[in-house]
């Protein structure tokens, strides 16, 4: 099945790329994407034609059309991305795999507020604890972004924007899902996933709110296989307030808290064989958050501070028990100026304190002064360029830079874009690292990377978006762990192709398509597929219905079986998702059915853990 499903993929992505481009029936509704802003590669709301990147936008239709998924299963839709453990149990880790780097490399705002886990060996933010329905919208730059966001922001930076208040005086929003949990050769179709969000919101005289709660409970797989293997259930409940008053047209302030915390049963190595076995361990983590962002607007310009505290707490209890406690502070201090429609610069200041406990208490800061500059020419030529000291307290001064042009050039219906990018990157080795309870080597040097990219991306009039590029990373003193961790003494440089499409001429249409090649060269990096393909047919049946098809594409990976103790090859496999909804009640109510895996395809994902067969969930999402 896995060959027949490969040549699916590559004609089903030829299809959506370039068949239906030929039909040429506009619909002006759909022009818009030719005004689409972006926000996350500069800060600034630029035009998506004078932005040097293909940033990725999951809009909040978007995220309404795959409710009953998780973030992670939405986000692996993504180009040059692969979050591994997403299709198996739900309690599984997560690995961030984003153009062939790791999860060290990947950081994570939440409303403009870095969020990281000072204990873990990644030191990044577990998006298991995250509610896929409390989010409005998602923004993903892909490559180096140090400049503008620190530590750590090498090969992503996920930017999540959770839901905004309602512009009526109250207004309340109800979710509610349930849906099967099963493997492929076990498909009994028991209801084992039940997921329910609530929120109320509003606006009353200059002063905006939201409260929301979330529950999601997932039972009906074991982590791993085995026919007598015992389930392993999750669990995860979301509570978040947000407060903000308009003193004036210059003076906001929004403040904001959120508690999270889920529990899972998973699998372990017991000793004495220390191989994979069904065991009857345990993992909870709770993060609570608390955070304020004053914004002072004045002519051309405006100056805001992102400020956050987070209260960390995780432990594993198993033959190899652990308990982690941590804390962080973060504040982003900055000013946005615009001179004139042309340039925009950004000068701010960023200070962030981690603190774990270890044998003893640990902690390291960085205070990193940045700037950033924007040029957009009235003749086509774009330029985003900055700069950026980061001071370590462990590390001392290292200095980041990028270099973002790009070339717009416009057409009778639409433009052509060419851009690159030249930039740096700096990741310090995290606390648990240096000082954790696995492997901890506190002679670490820090991991220095440097991206390149070249791309080239076309929209039209007519509903058609197409962008290809190239990058290629070298890392250097790369951090691996062997008996211990350590940095490796051979840069590792990694490279790949993107291609993404969008087309949306033909009325009540939209097709998205997207290829992914990726590489160590010179070397192999576990589970990272070389080949990846994403495509998605969405119809508007009727004014109230719709409809998407969705394809998915794996290529071949490399895994480590412990039980061999070797690596050995996992096969490509291919997976069909169907999501149908229907609107009643003037658009209050809206009904849905998500089917994941339709072809019930068996596949392995990590070696000696159980992946979801043929699912389905059933839905309903009430606003008034």
């Amino acid at each position: 099945m896995n060959k027949k499903t490969s040549v699916f993929g590559v004609l089903f992505f030829g299809i959506s790329v370039f068949g239906f481009a030929q039909q040429q029936q506009p619909d002006s509704t759909k022009v818009e994407q030719l005004n689409e802003v972006v926000v996350t590669d500069s800060r600034f709301q630029l035009k998506r034609e004078n932005s040097g990147k293909t940033v990725i936008k999951i809009s909040s239709k978007e995220i309404e059309n795959n409710q009953g998924r998780n973030l992670s299963e939405l986000i692996n839709t993504k180009s040059g991305i692969e979050i591994n453990g997403s299709r198996s149990a739900e309690g599984s880790n997560l690995g961030y795999y984003v153009r062939g780097g790791s999860n060290r490399q990947v950081l994570v705002l939440i409303d403009g507020v870095q969020v990281n886990d000072p204990s873990m060996v990644a030191n990044d933010f577990d998006l298991r604890l995250m509610d896929l329905n409390t989010i409005e919208s998602i923004e993903i730059i892909k490559g180096a972004a140090s400049t503008l966001y620190g530590n750590g922001a090498a090969t992503a930076v996920i930017n999540i924007t959770t839901k905004k208040t309602s512009n009526q005086p109250i207004s309340v929003s109800f979710l509610s899902v349930v849906g099967t949990n099963q493997s492929a050769d076990d498909q009994n179709y028991n209801g084992s996933s039940f997921n329910s969000n609530v929120s109320v919101s509003g606006d009353v005289n200059k002063f905006r709110y939201l409260a929301g709660f979330a529950n999601r409970y997932v039972d009906g797989l074991s982590s791993t296989k085995g026919d007598n293997a015992e389930k392993d259930p999750f669990s995860r409940f979301n509570t978040n307030l947000k407060l903000g008053y308009d003193f004036s047209n210059a003076v906001q302030l929004d403040v904001f808290g959120s508690y999270d915390k889920f529990k899972t049963d998973i699998d372990g190595f017991p000793p004495p064989t220390y191989t994979l076995a069904d065991t009857d361990d345990k993992y909870t983590s709770e993060q609570t958050r608390f955070g304020i962002a004053p914004k002072f607007n004045y002519k051309n310009g405006s100056l805001q501070i992102n400020a956050a505290y987070t209260k960390i707490s995780r432990e594993t209890i198993s033959d190899f028990s652990t308990v982690h406690e941590a804390k962080s502070y973060v504040i982003d201090a900055f000013n946005k100026y615009v001179f004139n429609k042309q340039f925009h610069t950004i000068v701010g200041l960023n200070y962030a304190n981690y603190e774990s406990v270890f044998a003893g208490e640990e902690s390291f800061s960085n205070t990193d002064p940045y700037l950033n500059v924007v040029y957009v020419s009235d003749f086509g030529l774009n330029l985003n360029a900055g700069a950026r000291l980061n001071n370590h307290s462990e590390y001392g001064s290292h200095f980041v830079y990028s270099l973002n042009p790009s070339y717009s050039l416009p057409l009778e219906s639409g433009y052509m874009k060419v851009f690159g990018s030249y930039a740096t990157s700096f990741i310090a080795p995290n606390l648990s690292q240096l000082f954790g309870f696995f492997g901890a080597n506190p002679n670490l040097e820090p991991e220095e990377n440097l991206t390149k990219e070249i791309g080239l991306e076309f929209a039209n009039n007519e509903g058609l978006r197409v962008s290809a590029l190239y990058f290629n990373r070298d890392e250097e003193n790369t951090i691996i762990y062997t008996t211990g961790y350590e940095n490796a003494t051979d840069d590792a440089i990694v490279h790949g192709v993107e291609v993404e499409a969008l087309y949306s001429g033909i009325k009540d249409l939209t097709i998205s398509a997207n290829y992914t090649f990726a590489e160590l060269k010179d070397g192999v990096r576990l589970r990272l597929p070389k080949h990846k393909i994403n495509a998605n047919f969405g119809y508007n049946i009727s004014k109230n219905t719709y409809a998407s098809l969705g394809y998915q594409f794996i290529g071949d990976r490399t895994d480590t079986d412990f039980s061999i103790y070797q690596d050995v090859t996992l096969k490509s496999f291919s997976l069909v998702d169907l999501y149908f909804s229907h609107k009643l009640i003037k658009n209050k109510l809206k009904l849905f059915v998500n089917a994941t895996n339709l072809l019930n395809e068996d596949y392995t994902e990590i070696v000696g853990y159980t992946t979801k067969g043929r699912n389905v969930s059933v839905g309903m999402n009430l606003n008034f």
